[in-house]
């Protein structure tokens, strides 16, 4: 089972301190080690999102955030896992080791 872990963020939240660095780095080295990770990455800040919409012929091209928020996904992992229970347990482990909320989703296909 695949899943994304999506880590959500707020405009007025500080940066990472070298604590949560380091747990950021130490969590993601456990689930390389582990297998579990398939792709990790940070995210810019929506300021620097542009949104295109070319559905139907157009042409629409739109500076910044499809949603303007508070809070946006500042990066994300996607692990392969055997269960459920361990993609939660995964979520939970990595919302505490960035300090930050997360949001757990699967994959589909």
């Amino acid at each position: 089972m695949r899943f994304i872990i999506s880590v959500i963020d707020t405009q007025t939240r500080p940066p990472h301190t070298p604590e949560e660095i380091k747990a950021i780095d130490d969590f993601n080295d456990k689930i390389e080690d582990a297998g579990q990770r398939l792709f990790a990455c940070g995210i810019d800040s929506p300021d620097k999102a542009q949104v295109f919409d070319s559905r139907n012929g157009g042409s629409a091209t739109i500076s910044g955030p499809h949603h303007e928020s508070n809070e946006f996904f500042s990066g994300f992992r996607i692990v392969k896992v055997d269960s459920l229970q361990t993609a939660q347990k995964l979520a939970a482990e990595g919302s505490r080791a960035c300090n930050r909320k997360v949001e757990l989703r699967p994959l589909l296909g």
